[in-house]
């Protein structure tokens, strides 16, 4: 029987209520082995690696906000689903089953809830508590880390509450890396002259209803491309207002070779197929996107023109400046965007915003494209490490001025790692190679007699963005963000065939860490 999807519950199973004091106040703070920070589809999935992997030791995992799944909790506007198959995207311990590959947000919701609850790691879950400041103390081995306690409010949490300390042995950050407070919004000179409704959809007003109304959806990218079919089933009409196209593929929303797979097979011999299926797929197109770009872009564009009306002006709007994974393909399951753009429902205009009149939008051009609800789909605000302030030692850490090694732990900050999912394939793969190494990390400082593993600086080389893509908002975030060196075990591949070796069998003690007596 399918769990039901909480809707931010005053009461939850894991959640300490409002009202109940905070422990420990006053005499020595709560130790916990792991913290974990966020409950999110990484923080449940790392949380069940550790009760499984690692049963003797102690694990709390502290969630800012009051409901478990992070982003696909806090994303509510309408059409949400993934962007990755959900094969891949889903945990390797628990596969995923539904038919449908690609899933929608309150479908993934459930998977989260079901599987933290199967596991038994809801109970470990702390709601209402947001990380502000952790210090490490060398001398003690442990991390001393300041938790406020936050109210539930209208966008989620509300920063006015009691202050809690905890400490552990070793911090593991899951909290994604963007603010989940506020997304990014261009500034847009005149907006206060238009008089209809401005949403963005990191924080979908639950009264909204644009049935019958005219919508204009301001961005590109993957959030733009769901909402825009989604939105035009009932709204008068929607146009999605793009200042430049992003490169799209459409995929059909079943899998055929996943079904046949499931007839024919064993369950746990059909989950393994269609999973390394879909890993050598993305990994195969994205190999041919970055050797042969030119060859990439021919077929996306064939398989553009195949799904409009003949005719379609797509260089214009399909067709991007840049080459094919300098930024995420964006899916469309059948062809909903281009299904809906056929019917006249939807429409897309090329063009920068020059001003806003009261029911609309003038275009540098000239056009004006009328608007009773205007959102602002533009993108994510980044925010590096949950945006928890380091120390180590007495000494603040600059996180830009760290190196990521293996893309999971901060130069100089030792027993602490923390989880970014691949650009280029299901961010889960990453999560669950990152969630094996901690453990086998945990159990080889144990198995050794050492308290601590801190890792180095490359001590040569170049160094590079820790992300390699072009999008927006991951230009506007490199300020905030680790760096990656030019060698291994300080370079990303983003390749997960390399890094299951690596993760999963490779050398613990290496050239990029040190362990400590």
């Amino acid at each position: 029987m399918p769990v039901p999807v909480p809707s931010r519950p005053r009461s939850y199973p894991g959640r300490v209520p409002d009202d109940e004091p905070v422990p420990h106040r006053g005499r020595e703070p709560e130790h916990v082995d792991v913290l974990v920070v966020g409950a999110g589809l990484s923080g449940i999935g790392a949380a069940c690696h550790l009760t499984t992997r690692c049963p003797g030791r102690t694990v709390a995992i502290l969630e800012a906000r009051d409901a478990i799944g992070g982003t696909w909790d806090l994303f509510r506007y309408p059409g949400v689903r993934s962007d990755s198959d959900m094969h891949t995207l889903g945990y390797a311990f628990r596969p995923w089953r539904d038919p449908k590959p690609i899933a929608d947000g309150p479908a993934i919701l459930r998977y989260v809830v079901e599987t933290a609850r199967e596991y038994g790691v809801d109970r470990l879950v702390r709601f209402g508590h947001r990380v502000e400041r952790a210090r490490w103390s060398s001398a003690d081995a442990r991390w001393t880390v300041h938790v406020r306690r936050t109210v539930p409010g209208d966008q989620g949490v509300d920063s006015h509450g009691s202050t809690q300390i905890l400490t552990c042995s070793f911090l593991y950050v899951c909290s994604g890396y963007y603010r989940y407070d506020a997304g990014y919004t261009p500034d847009l000179p005149g907006i206060e002259e238009f008089t209809g409704r401005v949403v963005h959809p990191q924080h979908w007003p639950a009264d909204l209803d644009c049935s019958g109304r005219r919508v204009v959806v301001v961005g590109s990218g993957a959030t733009a491309v769901t909402l825009v079919p989604a939105l035009a089933e009932t709204a008068a009409h929607v146009t999605m207002l793009q200042r430049s196209p992003t490169w799209i593929l459409a995929l059909p929303g079943g899998d055929p070779l996943a079904d046949a797979a499931r007839r024919l097979l064993p369950e746990r011999a059909a989950t393994s197929a269609v999973r390394w299926k879909n890993i050598l797929t993305a990994q195969l197109t994205y190999r041919l996107s970055r050797s042969a770009p030119g060859v990439m872009r021919s077929l996306l564009l064939r398989g553009v023109r195949a799904r409009l009306p003949e005719g379609y002006d797509v260089a214009t709007h399909f067709t991007p400046r840049y080459a094919p994974w300098d930024q995420r393909l964006c899916l469309v399951p059948d062809g909903d965007l281009f299904r809906a753009i056929r019917s006249g429902t939807a429409s897309v205009v090329t063009d920068t915003i020059d001003s806003f009149t009261p029911d609309g939008v003038r275009t540098t051009s000239g056009t004006v494209v009328p608007a009773d609800v205007l959102v602002t789909a533009t993108g994510l605000a980044v925010l590096a490490v949950g945006g928890i302030e380091l120390e180590v030692d007495g000494q603040p850490v600059r996180v830009p001025d760290t190196v990521a090694y293996k893309g999971m732990m901060l130069s100089g900050v030792p027993n602490l790692a923390f989880t970014i999912g691949y650009t280029n394939a299901s961010w889960t793969l990453k999560a669950d190679l990152v969630a094996q190494y901690v453990c086998r990390l945990l159990d080889h400082l144990t198995a050794s007699g050492r308290r601590y593993v801190v890792p180095l600086e490359p001590a040569s080389g170049r160094r590079g963005p820790l992300l390699d893509l072009t999008s927006g908002y991951v230009r506007r975030g490199l300020q905030l963000m680790p760096q990656q060196g030019d060698r291994v075990p300080w370079r990303l591949h983003q390749s997960y065939l390399r890094d299951v070796r690596m993760f999963r069998r490779g050398r613990l003690e290496d050239a990029g860490v040190r362990f400590v007596r």
